[in-house]
Order: structure tokens, then C-alpha cells, then sequence
């Protein structure tokens, strides 16, 4: 098949980008890395050695994004029984609520091999494939991680951002899909009814995180999110554009689309699976669809820093969530994809009706729809977030 030419937007933005790449290869002692940009930032096992002090300290720092884990009026349930079968004391922080201004918090110490003041973070998996990349986390000893080894859904093996399986544990994962509220509009099967549907012009949101959008409108011209072309990111962009252009699109948003689409502000949109569940809860009539034309996968993953004094501590805790009892406990609060099997089990005995929901617990028949973005290296990350940036009008 012929390839589309490249608009004029995009033909603008490559130049400048190989311009710029070529440049960073060609300066003596620079390395154009991923994230960052900061000369000799890169690290490996032997230039920038962690001390494990776990035997001595039976503590441990778990920074992870707000609400996401299980809550009762007395804490965290989980996390307390934890504390109190192994002893070890865990201090637990809120403070990621997005993936580069966290990267942005600790980038300078990962660099220069200084430690970041925590055990464990939880970050999605495309910054987990840049931190692996740099050599800015820590490897995990399998023979520590038994649950972990034998319980891991096999759709999270094997990925590409952590291509060993021994720098990250999925914590949860989630689907980017379609959504629509049925007291509002009727439903919405395709990315291409979203896009061009008279009757929801003005009333559809998209998501601001290029992998999730431009993730879906890649599928819904045929291309694989997973390995694509510049040319074939193009023409998923044009799709995205004529749409801008149109005024089909109301805004580009964040999570804070789910209280629009709850109200009937915005009829549809482009979400994630955990926020739809949560809605659905009170809103029957809110709908998460999986368009034929695929989903994409994500997951959000628990690494070990460099420098973290604790890892064999943070080993214990994600062993300890692997077992499928407290995933489920887990995934009964958070209605992410739970990423442990025999999870969907022990959830019977808490909800049988969350058991049966596919966004928590998806069939063989959705993952197989599903697909993850294709890693970006750091030139590719800045050039395709350009081409985005220009088509929403950021």
C-alpha cells in the first residue's frame, strides 16, 4: 500500500528534530538521553552502586499516585497487614500525579547517582522503559519475587519496556478506550463516531497523554500502536486534526474529564477503564467501550531506585501484593486492571459482581484488541509530542 506523504506541520517538525539529533550524536562527550539531556547521566550496576540495608532497617518509602490503594476509615488495610506480618515499617506517600513531573522531581539525583529519599515508585510503563533505558533503576531478584513470578498475567511478560523482567512489577493496568453517557447520547461503537458523529460535535473530549489518543486513532486507521511508522503517525494525525478542525473536539483533557462526562456536560470521550467503573458505580448509563478496531494497555509499574537503601524490604511488598488475596482487596478499591492471577477468584468472595467486570479482570477475547504503545527513545518522544502538541493547539 502506498504510504501517505507527511503534511507540511509534520514534514517541519522531522527536519528540525534530525537537525537536532544529529547535532547531539555529533558533540564529543554528550549524550542525547532519554529524559533528561544531562551529559554522563547515564548509569550502570557499576557506576552507580546501591547498598541494601534492609537487614538493619526494616523500613521502607513507597511513593505511589493518589488513591491508589485500598482505604477504610482506619487507613490503609493492606498496607497495615503488611506492616504487621513482617515488621517492617512503611512510609507511604502521595506524590506522583503525573508521570514527567515526577521524572522531573527526581531526574537530577537519579543522574548523579544520589538517592531520591524512596524504595519504591510507581510510574507507567513507558517512563519505566526511559528509566530502565538510562539505567536509573535497580534489578529485582527473582528468587525473592515468587508470587510475582508465578502469578504475573502473561499479558504483562515479556514487555518491551523492561525486556529482561527484572526491573518492574505492574501494580495496576488499564485500558484507553471509548466512553459515552447513554442519558445524553446514544452509544458510541468507534473512534471514528467519535471523531465525526453530527450530533457530538462540541460535546467529546480526548485525553492529553499522546499514547493513549494517538494510540487509538493508530488502530483506527489500520496501524499497529506498537510499531508504527513516522508516515503512519501522520496519518493518524491528520484524522486528529480534521477533527480539531471541525470543531468536533471540545477540549483535550486529563482525568478531570470524568466529572463532565458524569454531569452530561460532554456526551463522549476518550478514558480510561478505572475512571468509567468508578462512574459507572453511580451512572449506569456511563459506557466503556472497547471500539473492534482495539484498546491500548498500560500498566503502572513498582521500581526500585538507585540508591534506595531498601530493596530487599521493597522485595517483601511486592511479593506481599502478588499474593492473590490482597491483590483483590486491591483491585475491590482502585477497579483497575488487576494484574495478578487467581485475583478474579479471591474477588468472588468480596464482589462477584466486580469479579465478573472485564475492565478489572479482561477476557482473552479483549486483550487480545489490546495493544501497548511502541517504546519511544527520547528524539522519538520529543518529535511525535511536537506533532501532538500542534495538532490539539497546546
Amino acid at each position: 500500500m502506498r504510504r501517505p506523504a507527511l503534511s507540511p506541520e509534520a514534514a517541519a517538525v522531522l527536519r528540525a528534530h534530525r537537525v537536532s539529533r544529529r547535532s547531539a550524536l555529533g558533540v564529543a562527550g554528550l549524550a542525547a538521553l532519554a529524559g533528561c539531556g544531562i551529559p554522563g547521566s547515564r548509569q550502570t550496576e557499576a557506576s552507580c552502586v546501591s547498598v541494601d540495608t534492609s537487614a538493619a532497617d526494616r523500613s521502607l518509602v513507597f511513593a505511589n499516585w493518589p488513591q491508589y490503594i485500598d482505604v477504610d476509615d482506619d487507613g490503609r488495610p493492606t498496607l497495615a497487614e503488611f506492616e504487621r506480618r513482617t515488621g517492617i515499617r512503611v512510609t507511604y506517600t502521595e506524590d506522583i500525579n503525573d508521570n514527567d513531573q515526577f521524572f522531573g522531581k527526581v531526574q537530577n539525583q537519579l543522574a548523579d547517582c544520589r538517592p531520591t529519599g524512596r524504595d519504591i515508585v510507581v510510574v507507567t510503563d513507558w517512563l519505566v522503559g526511559r528509566l530502565v533505558e538510562l539505567g536509573w533503576v535497580q534489578r529485582l531478584d527473582p528468587a525473592a519475587l515468587p508470587n510475582v513470578t508465578g502469578n504475573l498475567l502473561p499479558s504483562l511478560r515479556r514487555r518491551a519496556v523492561d525486556p529482561q523482567g527484572d526491573r518492574a512489577v505492574p501494580w495496576q493496568g488499564g485500558l484507553a478506550g471509548l466512553a459515552y453517557n447513554g442519558r445524553v447520547t446514544g452509544e458510541v461503537r468507534t473512534v471514528d463516531e467519535l471523531l465525526t458523529r453530527p450530533d457530538l460535535k462540541g460535546r467529546v473530549t480526548l485525553l492529553s497523554e499522546l499514547r493513549d489518543t494517538m494510540g487509538l486513532l493508530l488502530q483506527a486507521r489500520g496501524h499497529d500502536p506498537g510499531d508504527f511508522t513516522e508516515l503512519e503517525f501522520d496519518d493518524a494525525l491528520g484524522t486528529l486534526r480534521r477533527a480539531v478542525e471541525s470543531g468536533q473536539i471540545r477540549r483535550f483533557t486529563g482525568n478531570d474529564y470524568a466529572p463532565e462526562l458524569q454531569r452530561g456536560d460532554i456526551a463522549a470521550c476518550i478514558g480510561w477503564s478505572g475512571d468509567i467503573i468508578q462512574l459507572a458505580a453511580e451512572n449506569p448509563e456511563i459506557r466503556f467501550v472497547a471500539p473492534e478496531s482495539g484498546v491500548i494497555l498500560y500498566s503502572d509499574d513498582m521500581v526500585v531506585p538507585n540508591r534506595a537503601a531498601h530493596r530487599a524490604n521493597a522485595e517483601r511488598l511486592m511479593n506481599y501484593y502478588y499474593d492473590p488475596t490482597v491483590a483483590a482487596q486491591v483491585a475491590a478499591y482502585v477497579n483497575y486492571i488487576c494484574p495478578v492471577e487467581g485475583a478474579q477468584a479471591a474477588m468472588d468472595k468480596i464482589d462477584p459482581e466486580l469479579a465478573r467486570n472485564p475492565l478489572i479482570f479482561p477476557t482473552p477475547g479483549l486483550l487480545a484488541r489490546a495493544a501497548e504503545f511502541m517504546p519511544l527513545t527520547q528524539p522519538e518522544n520529543r518529535l511525535y509530542n511536537d506533532l501532538f502538541q500542534v495538532a490539539i493547539g497546546a
